[in-house]
């Protein structure tokens, strides 16, 4: 039985060697449009823009940065997961390219999704703890995208 489970124990070790040769692409980019970035497009307050930055950027944006776990499988394909998901929901580097209407409704999801506080993620904030917003860095994102909707929808009428 003693053999049986040193067997097991060797070919999971030599499974989890293995994979650790697949590396996906890394979510890093020198080069991006500024005039599609987020920060470009609206007048963002510094402490909004950190909180985002902070909390919401990993996975949605064209730069992550990798901790010494994310580089380490299987948890390396996890993370490649959200952030290829979050970016398909909303990429705060190409937030320019996107029509106003999008930008108005992703400004909104933004909003909701802070209140409810179905983002950032708890799973990502289990190990990034300083994306974790506090009530006063909610409140002050939600404020200031309600203020841009209703600059918005006044130059609309």
């Amino acid at each position: 039985m003693k053999r049986k489970l040193k067997k097991i124990a060797l070919v999971f070790f030599l499974v989890f060697v293995a994979i650790q040769f697949y590396q996906p692409k890394q979510n890093i980019s020198n080069s991006f449009d500024i005039g599609k970035n987020f920060a470009n497009n609206y007048n963002v307050p510094p402490s909004v823009l950190n909180s985002l930055q902070i909390a919401c950027y990993d996975c949605h944006s064209n730069n992550t940065k990798y901790l010494w776990y994310d580089y380490i499988q299987p948890a390396r394909i996890f993370v490649e997961t959200h952030i290829s998901d979050g970016k398909k929901e909303l990429n705060f580097n190409e937030f320019g390219s996107y029509s106003n209407r999008k930008q108005q409704s992703e400004l909104e999801a933004i909003s909701k999704q802070i209140k409810s506080g179905d983002m950032p993620l708890s799973s990502y904030t289990l190990l990034h703890h300083d994306a974790i917003l506090n009530e006063a860095q909610k409140q002050e994102i939600i404020t200031w995208i309600n203020s841009i909707n209703e600059n918005n929808s006044l130059s609309e009428n």
